[in-house]
């Protein structure tokens, strides 16, 4: 056992010297008012949620990988603010109460509340690669998950600062090894658990530094391996292993190109290694993408070595 967390200590000490000879460079913009989240479909469209204020309904938007409209379609619930998109293309929208999901094209098909007792409004929403749908629930401080067509299977968490409780819960991303990452808003870190809600670990604290975070919304864990966060109220995305150790930031607060207002969603397209990011108090849809520096061949086979 201490040889292999040697080695794994070793490894991610190489992935990270490994992604300093590369960097997230933006490339593209969308206008979209109001967005709060954002989606990557297999075929790599972009879906995106608007949601118009307190108590009000709002639209999906869906473009191509650049930001050409292909279509929209009404939310006919109260505050739609985040959106996810199944293997299957199916879109789910989680809302004031629960969660509302589409074909792909916008057509109806069904909606489930995530307790018959309370509203519980969704302030993330992710869908596993066997279609089980994760919510986060900031009012009761919960993940709730169910499968595809909204029968409950379970729900974990609680208010709290310890391990598995969570304070204003955020952004839900469900990785390929089906691990779960939930977006601590108000506890300012991040908490990864199994798909039943095992606790697994932890990481961040409120601050400005590196791997700190403050009010975190949305989080990303693409098959790339690493898990990207939108950390909000530092107007940057950070990214890191899948256990948290720190591997790289970008953006500032600011207006222009690459920066950020309040970022809020964020997704990653696995075909065109483009990430994109919900900048909702710039009314934009940012996009960035991977470009890689020379490395030098012995710190890459390093890398490949450990790795093994």
């Amino acid at each position: 056992m201490r040889k292999l967390a040697i080695t794994t200590a070793a490894a991610l000490t190489a992935l990270a010297a490994f992604c300093a000879h590369g960097a997230w460079v933006y490339e593209g913009e969308f206008i979209l008012e109001i967005v709060t989240g954002l989606a990557v479909a297999p075929n790599d469209n972009v879906y995106a949620v608007q949601w118009w204020g307190e108590g009000q309904s709002g639209y999906v938007f869906y473009f191509t990988p650049t930001g050409s409209i292909l279509n929209n379609w009404w939310v006919d619930e109260r505050e739609p603010a985040v959106i996810a998109v199944a293997p299957n293309t199916n879109v789910y929208v989680g809302y004031s109460e629960g969660v509302v999901y589409y074909t792909g094209g916008g057509g109806y098909l069904g909606k489930w509340r995530c307790s018959p007792q309370y509203n519980s409004p969704v302030f993330g929403v992710a869908v596993a690669a066997n279609g089980n749908v994760y919510a986060s629930d900031p009012v009761r401080d919960k993940i709730h998950y169910f499968t595809a067509t909204g029968s409950k299977l379970g729900e974990w968490g609680g208010q709290g600062s310890g391990n598995g409780e969570f304070n204003s819960p955020s952004g839900v991303a469900v990785a390929p090894n089906t691990n779960v990452y939930v977006a601590d808003h108000d506890n300012h870190r991040i908490q990864y658990f199994t798909s039943v809600g095992s606790f697994l670990g932890k990481w961040g604290s409120r601050g400005t530094g590196d791997g700190q975070l403050r009010g975190p919304s949305g989080v990303a864990a693409p098959p790339d391996g690493y898990v990207y966060v939108a950390d909000t109220w530092n107007n940057r995305i950070q990214y890191f292993t899948p256990s948290g150790s720190f591997l790289g930031k970008f953006g500032k607060y600011g207006t222009g190109k690459g920066t950020f207002y309040h970022p809020e969603g964020l997704d990653l397209s696995n075909c065109s290694r483009r990430l994109y990011v919900a900048d909702a108090g710039n009314n934009l849809i940012q996009y960035f993408r991977w470009t890689e520096t020379a490395v030098a061949p012995a710190s890459l086979g390093r890398v490949k070595a450990l790795f093994r």
